[in-house]
């Protein structure tokens, strides 16, 4: 597997299991992501993606994306797009 960053975290609402997303490249529904930091490491799939409260399929760089998460994740944590090789 192959794994390219796409964003970090840059918030995370607990209550909603939702972690904010500052993306610096391009990332659909459905693409699998490793999410990395100090505390955090798994690999999840995108199940869908929300911007302003709006659901997307597919966002690009400099955009903010909320998606869920199956974990609690952190302020910095990298995100990674995990494509196979």
């Amino acid at each position: 597997m192959e794994e390219k960053e796409v964003g970090k975290i840059t918030h995370y609402y607990g209550n909603l299991n939702v972690g904010i997303i500052e993306l610096n490249d391009a990332l659909k529904v459905g693409e699998k992501i490793h999410i990395k930091g100090h505390t955090s490491d798994f690999t999840q799939d995108v199940s869908s993606m929300q911007i302003e409260h709006a659901t997307v399929s597919e966002a690009k760089a400099g955009e903010h994306i909320g998606i869920k998460v199956a974990q609690k994740v952190h302020p910095h944590d990298k995100v990674y797009k995990v494509t196979a090789p």
